[in-house]
C-alpha cells in the first residue's frame, strides 16, 4: 500500500483556499484577554458575507426577537462576542470546503454530523465548566482532517474506504493502515496552519483517544459529543458506527446524566436549524 508522507499533507492544506484575514483575526483572538470587540465588530461590517451571516444568526428563530436586528454590532450583542465569533469563524470554515470534491464522501453529511457534534460539545462544555466557543469550534473540526485526504487524495482515501467496508475496521484504523497517517493526525495539521488555539488542536487530534487526564479536557469532551451524536443519528453517514467511550468520560467531565440529557436535548433542538444556518450559501439568500 502507497502511504502518504506529512509532507504530501502539508502541501494538500497550503492548496486550501486561504481564510479572510477577517477570520483570521477572529481565530487570533481566542487566546487573547485584551480582545477589542469594537474594532473586531467594525472589521466583520466591512466584509459584507460575514455581516450577511451574522444578521441571519440572529435573526434566526433561536433568539425569537420582537425586532429584527440590523447591524453588526447589535447581531454582536444579541449572540454575545464569543458565540458569534465561534459562528463567523464556523461558517467561514464550511464555505473553505463548498465546493470540494471528495471522493465518497457525503460533503453534505459530513458538515451535518460536524455540526451536530459541534452544538452537543458546546452543550456538554458548559456543564463540564470547558469553553463554549473553543468546544464548538473543536466539535465542527473534530474530522475535518477527512475532508483534506478525501480531497487531496482522492485514489488514496478509495482505498481506505473500501479497506473499511471489507475489514470491519474503523475509518482511523483503515486511514492508518493504508495510508500511514489518520484524520485526526491531519486535522490537527490544519489546525495548527490555521493557527488555532493548541486546546482545539489537541482536541482534533486525540478525539478518538484520549485517555487519563486527557478525558476531562476539550479532547475528552470532543470524544464524548462525538460518540454521543452518533447515537442519537445526527448527520451521520455511511461507517457511522458509534465508537466506543472510554469508561471514564463522564467522571472525568464532572457530567451527570440528567446533564447529558440535557446536552441531547438541546443539540436535537437546534441542530436542523443550525445546519441551514451555516451550510446556506450567500447566493441562497
Amino acid at each position: 500500500m502507497n502511504n502518504l508522507d506529512v509532507a504530501q499533507v502539508v502541501r494538500r492544506i497550503r492548496d486550501l483556499p486561504p481564510l479572510p484575514s477577517i477570520v483570521l483575526d477572529l481565530i487570533s483572538s481566542f487566546e487573547r484577554e485584551d480582545v477589542d470587540v469594537a474594532l473586531l465588530a467594525e472589521k466583520m461590517s466591512r466584509d459584507p458575507a460575514l455581516s450577511a451571516k451574522m444578521l441571519r444568526l440572529a435573526n434566526s428563530s433561536f433568539y425569537g426577537l420582537a425586532s429584527k436586528v440590523g447591524t453588526v454590532n447589535q447581531a454582536i450583542v444579541v449572540l454575545g462576542f464569543n458565540t458569534a465569533r465561534a459562528l463567523a469563524v464556523a461558517g467561514n470554515v464550511i464555505e473553505t470546503f463548498g465546493d470540494t470534491k471528495a471522493g465518497d464522501i457525503d460533503v453534505g453529511a459530513f458538515w451535518r454530523h460536524s455540526i451536530a457534534t459541534a452544538l452537543c460539545a458546546r452543550g456538554l462544555a458548559r456543564h463540564a465548566g470547558l469553553a463554549q466557543d473553543h468546544a464548538f469550534i473543536a466539535g465542527l473540526l473534530h474530522d475535518v482532517g477527512r475532508l483534506v485526504l478525501a480531497s487531496g487524495f482522492p485514489e488514496h482515501y478509495a482505498r481506505v474506504v473500501d479497506y473499511c467496508a471489507s475489514e470491519g475496521t474503523t475509518l482511523s484504523e483503515a486511514e492508518l493502515r493504508v495510508l500511514g497517517v489518520d484524520h485526526q493526525s491531519v486535522g490537527q495539521l490544519l489546525s495548527e496552519a490555521w493557527k488555532f488555539p493548541l486546546a482545539i488542536q489537541s482536541a482534533i487530534s486525540q478525539h478518538h483517544g484520549p485517555a487519563g487526564t486527557e478525558l476531562g479536557t476539550l479532547a475528552g469532551l470532543i470524544h464524548a459529543a462525538d460518540a454521543v451524536v452518533q447515537a442519537l443519528d445526527l448527520g451521520c453517514g455511511e461507517h457511522a458506527a458509534v465508537p466506543r467511550l472510554h469508561d471514564a468520560t463522564w467522571t472525568c467531565l464532572h457530567i451527570t446524566f440528567e446533564q447529558l440529557q440535557e446536552a441531547c436535548r438541546e443539540t436535537e433542538a437546534q441542530f436542523e436549524e443550525t445546519c441551514q444556518l451555516l451550510m446556506r450559501t450567500e447566493t441562497n439568500e
